[in-house]
């Protein structure tokens, strides 16, 4: 079996610390391993619309089977933008929905994190969300499922494809049977 791993720090002597991206079953201390000597990187673009991936940018759900062509993909380990790139001013995103607006004012171009007990409505938010950013400002969101339950993931889904909003999202996935480090670079 293939065992993906990221190297996060080079001990010397031909030895590395890793983190696992997939389960390690089977695997071993001083197994030997194969460096392809990329980073790992996610597919971009308009294919990611409307789809699930992994975090090492496989698509998840891709029912026909047939194979979908990834002509372009990122490296997850970026260098920032220059300096001189970035806006000077920090602009509000406007969701349209008052109280969000109103109470916790979202910075555009930032991340968004919603914490809350099952039955709340967070994923009520996350697709009124979503629709707006379709709409008012011809966007695409990026959903991170960070310790999902597949289940909850699933739910997710279907609700996105009853509510018109899945083919406006791309999604990432680490659930919580994942190993740690897959949650971590979903994150």
């Amino acid at each position: 079996t293939e065992i993906t791993l990221e190297i996060a720090l080079h001990l010397g002597d031909d030895v590395v610390r890793a983190i696992a991206l997939k389960p390690t079953d089977g695997l071993v201390r001083g197994q030997e391993v194969r460096d392809t000597g990329a980073a790992i990187s996610v597919p971009v673009g308009d294919i990611t619309k409307g789809k699930v991936f992994n975090v090492t940018g496989d698509i998840l759900n891709n029912e026909g089977g047939e194979p979908i062509e990834i002509t372009e993909r990122w490296p997850i380990h970026r260098k920032p933008p220059m300096f001189d790139q970035l806006e000077s001013k920090t602009q509000l995103f406007e969701t349209g929905i008052k109280v969000i607006d109103l109470l916790t004012p979202y910075v555009q171009g930032g991340k968004i994190g919603l914490f809350g007990g099952a039955g709340v409505g967070k994923t009520v938010l996350i697709q009124e969300m979503i629709q707006r950013v379709a709409q008012d400002h011809g966007g695409v969101s990026v959903f991170a499922g960070v310790g999902e339950r597949t289940r909850e993931g699933n739910d997710l889904i279907m609700e996105m494809e009853e509510a018109g909003v899945f083919d406006k999202t791309a999604l990432v996935f680490g659930q919580m049977d994942e190993p740690p480090g897959t949650r971590l670079r979903v994150a």
